[in-house]
């Protein structure tokens, strides 16, 4: 990769990190298929902040929901037979989860209830639901990952409209992981983790995609995962298999890189704080929450009340 400019480099800093109390010596399913043979006490995932400030995050191999107030103090909102992964608002008392167990579910925070939402489509069950972001006009579109890679390129990406149809908008992905739109909807950005890569999908005004192009290429053994948007329309990628986050311009070049520890999996990212200039990633790998504070907010997310997101 060629750069005029190279990138500024900083350290993730360490925020919280989940308590011994909640570190689970069981095995799980999904660990031994996606994490075989190595120890797995937990993997966080789905970062999202209410408008109170506290920062939820899944535990996908078991089942798990916490809620982490400002100042790092972890709470279990919730344990059920479920993979719970991206995490987004439905309104001030609803998460709406991609389970790769079970389908698109609601969360009740207040009380911990679990309950379906879209958990197939025409009878048939999903591969494993991933990721999601709502735009301003209430579609939902979410990635359909399953076990697909470069192997089986039949990975999906979907938009739930409000009216509750469900459009197949493309059916032929390597990996669907992580998405976000630009600030002004007109393009998806989607995380395509075993091609290393991020594509770029226009949404065009008849409701159909074209054009889908490849917009960022990284490397290493696993690729980009979560995705966010600043308010300068700059993309920032998760990047687990290196442990980095890019912060990309709009030619898709990094003008940041933030590093975490040795052994980090930055699995994926929410923008917190008073002002959204603080990035929050979990790091998979050790259970923490790590942070950054960057010099652009981020982009406020649609389909959440929350101000912190």
């Amino acid at each position: 990769m060629f750069l005029l400019h190279p990138p500024q480099v900083r350290e993730l800093a360490r925020f919280t990190t989940l308590p011994e109390r909640f570190r689970t010596r069981t095995s799980s399913v999904w660990a031994g298929a996606n994490r075989p043979g190595r120890p797995t006490d937990s993997f966080l995932e789905g970062p999202v902040f209410d408008g109170g400030g506290n920062l939820y995050v899944t535990d996908i191999p078991f089942g798990r929901i916490f809620r982490i107030d400002p100042a790092g103090n972890w709470a279990l909102v919730t344990e059920y037979d479920g993979e719970p992964n991206g995490m987004k608002f439905l309104d001030g008392a609803t998460l709406l989860i991609t389970d790769y167990k079970n389908g698109l579910m609601r969360l009740d925070i207040a009380s911990g209830q679990v309950r379906g939402f879209l958990e197939r489509r025409n009878t048939e069950h999903f591969r494993g639901v991933n990721d999601l972001v709502f735009d301003r006009s209430g579609n939902l579109y979410f990635t359909d990952q399953g076990q697909t890679g470069l192997h089986d390129p039949t990975g999906r990406l979907y938009r739930l409209r409000p009216s509750g149809q469900l459009d197949l908008l493309l059916s032929n992905v390597p990996s669907p992981n992580g998405v976000c739109l630009s600030p002004d909807e007109s393009v998806l950005y989607l995380a395509v983790t075993r091609g290393n890569c991020v594509w770029r999908v226009p949404l065009l005004a008849d409701g159909s995609v074209a054009k889908v192009s490849q917009f960022f290429t990284s490397y290493g053994p696993s690729g980009p995962d979560g995705l966010a948007m600043d308010t300068q329309g700059r993309l920032v990628v998760a990047n687990p298999g290196l442990g980095y986050v890019w912060i990309l311009n709009a030619r898709a070049e990094p003008v940041w890189l933030l590093r975490g520890p040795e052994g980090a999996s930055t699995t994926n990212i929410a923008f917190g704080g008073a002002d959204r200039r603080r990035l929050f990633v979990t790091d998979s790998t050790h259970g923490d929450v790590l942070y950054a504070d960057l010099d652009v907010p981020g982009l406020a997310l649609p389909g959440s009340t929350a101000s912190g997101t």
